[in-house]
């Protein structure tokens, strides 16, 4: 399965599978991939956890 890294308007990251719009407040980050390049790559990415609101 191929998968798609999202963010929120908060710069918050997840996947969401590639074959599927993201859910509403949800946008493609422009990366896709196997799970675990997704992931590693939102590792590299999102440095800081707290909502963009909060820092």
């Amino acid at each position: 399965m191929s998968y798609q890294v999202v963010v929120n308007h908060e710069e918050q990251y997840s996947i969401w599978p590639a074959d599927s719009p993201p859910p509403d407040g949800w946008r493609p980050e422009g990366t896709s991939g196997t799970k675990e390049e997704c992931l590693d790559h939102i590792e590299r990415v999102w440095t800081d956890m707290r909502p963009k609101s909060a820092r």
